[in-house]
């Protein structure tokens, strides 16, 4: 027992750098298609993961030495259905006519082993039925081809890395994990009448979807830098000199804005667009927006820290930490302040001047 608790330490620690690299690809995906984060459905998703970490690590874990592997002279594999159940019969002090060994027998080590089996896919059994609402034919067929995932990875030494299996491939441990994935779908009918349906969740982060909140805006901002900053890199292919840097800017800003009707490929992916705040938007509006949005989030960071560089050469040098230290003071709550508008619903500067604002293209479903 407590080898298995190392082990779910192990999976628990490693969880993070996990989800690290999941939530990036995750983020995009859900404001694709839901236009939110609803944080129900991120913790689901986020246990399911742990989850399926933790499966793996026991299945794996603990790996011995590549030497031990190689001087192994036991089983690679159990071919024959249900021999647990004469191992049962025979490892354990069960008697069927004595109801004394019942209890006995099932707490020695033989039946540990079932128990196992039977619980490392009883969760997937429960989080196909109630989250990705599989069929009862649908659950047995994926908690059997997990199984035969773990299973293959048991008899390949961990995908060829040993020179053999330091587990053994057991056609029983794929009976028993099958059968614990339908348990687990008969138990998800509990967890169905406390919490809210799959539908009831898509339906509240597509309401949530209809707002655009700091970080949607954010993360659709980044992306279009990325995307832009490779219009930049392919144009500098066939043309080194700076215009190719203002051709990018120009096309990615403010000319598909325009033949978009107000949407970059990020907005686009993203279910955003820009809105008039008076009447129908008009393509001028959408360049008016574009430059002074460009003045007010670059240059005017850019051409403050010029002007400070300048001066500063001319009046004290030998106070140039201290100073610079006060321009960062000041790029610091020059920023800050642009993100509590943000947060608080009030226009920018260019979307005053240019009389936008950004809206969201999710309908509730």
């Amino acid at each position: 027992m407590s080898e298995y608790l190392e082990i779910i330490k192990t999976s628990i620690f490693t969880f993070p750098f996990i989800a690290f690299l999941f939530t990036l690809p995750y983020i995009l995906y859900q404001y694709h298609k839901y236009g939110s984060i609803y944080y129900l459905r991120v913790v689901i998703i986020y246990s399911f993961i742990l989850y399926l970490l933790t499966a793996y690590f026991l299945v794996i874990l603990p790996l011995p030495s590549i030497e031990e592997v190689a001087q192994l002279t036991t089983p690679r594999t159990q071919l024959v259905p249900f021999q647990f159940v004469f191992d049962f019969m025979k490892e354990t002090s069960f008697q069927i006519a004595d109801i004394h060994t019942y209890w006995k027998a099932f707490l020695e080590p033989c039946c540990y082993v079932v128990f196992y089996n039977l619980l490392l896919c009883l969760p997937f059994g429960i989080y196909l039925r109630y989250y990705f609402q599989f069929s009862l034919k649908k659950t047995i067929l994926f908690t059997f081809l997990l199984s035969l995932f773990f299973e293959l990875t048991q008899l390949t030494g961990l995908y060829f890395i040993y020179p053999r299996g330091y587990r053994l491939f057991d056609v029983d441990d794929l009976i028993l994990n099958t059968l614990g994935g339908v348990l687990g779908y008969c138990i998800a009918s509990l967890f169905m009448k406390f919490l809210p349906s799959r539908n009831k969740i898509d339906e509240k982060a597509y309401l949530l979807g209809q707002k655009v909140s700091f970080l949607k805006r954010f993360v659709a901002f980044g992306v279009d830098g990325v995307i832009c900053l490779l219009f930049v890199l392919i144009l500098s292919i066939f043309n080194h000199s700076i215009f190719s840097i203002y051709s990018s800017i120009m096309i990615y800003y403010f000319i598909i804005p325009v033949m978009t009707s107000g949407k970059t490929l990020a907005f686009r992916f993203f279910n955003l667009k820009i809105e008039s705040r008076t009447s129908d938007l008009r393509f001028y509006q959408i360049l008016i927006r574009q430059f002074f949005w460009i003045v007010e989030i670059f240059v005017f960071p850019y051409l403050s820290l010029y002007f400070f560089l300048f001066f500063i050469t001319l009046w004290q040098v030998e106070l140039y930490g201290v100073f610079l230290f006060i321009f960062g003071l000041f790029l610091f709550f020059y920023f800050l302040t642009i993100i509590i508008l943000i947060l608080c619903k009030r226009p920018l500067l260019y979307e005053r001047i240019s009389k936008t604002f950004i809206v969201s293209t999710i309908l509730k479903k």
